[in-house]
């Protein structure tokens, strides 16, 4: 669990020095050959760690600490869930195993969805600098005062 936690956390981190970045950077400003290098190497260390460090951390914590192996029945609370294959009425079989599996496509499925909104928030870094430059240059007269109201 530590090594689980502490691989998120590191992700988490990671992901976070990009809004910093974002936010310094103007937009339009050319790449150096250096700068583009740093970025991409960043870039896939980081897809390197987010789509396999962490779910691979997450899988060997639950087949060594949780248990959750094929031999493993769910059986639900109660044995609600309990299989016909041991005399119960439910004729479908979940170990823990699929549980296990299914969490894991969730991890993929959250990153994924946290790398398209990155994309999409980095893209539209302009657009938020001009509305900001818009909203200020409306809100100043001429010569630079504050307007009260509007004539």
């Amino acid at each position: 669990m530590v090594a689980f936690t502490a691989s998120l956390l590191v992700a988490v981190l990671l992901t976070a020095l990009v809004i910093p970045m974002a936010k310094r950077r103007p937009v339009g400003t050319p790449l150096s050959w250096g700068e583009a290098m740093v970025a991409s190497v960043y870039a896939f260390f980081l897809m390197v760690w987010v789509y396999g460090v962490v779910p691979h951390l997450f899988l060997t914590w639950a087949d060594n600490e949780l248990g959750w192996r094929p031999d493993n029945i769910l059986l639900g609370p109660g044995g609600i869930l309990k299989p016909q294959s041991l005399d119960g009425w439910n004729p479908i079989t979940i170990s823990y195993q699929t549980i296990r599996d299914v969490a894991a496509v969730l991890i993929y499925v959250v990153i994924f969805a946290a790398q398209i909104f990155l994309w999409v928030w980095w893209q539209n870094r302009g657009k938020r600098a001009a509305a900001a430059e818009t909203a200020q240059a409306s809100a100043t007269s001429e010569y630079g005062r504050p307007l009260i109201r509007k004539s």
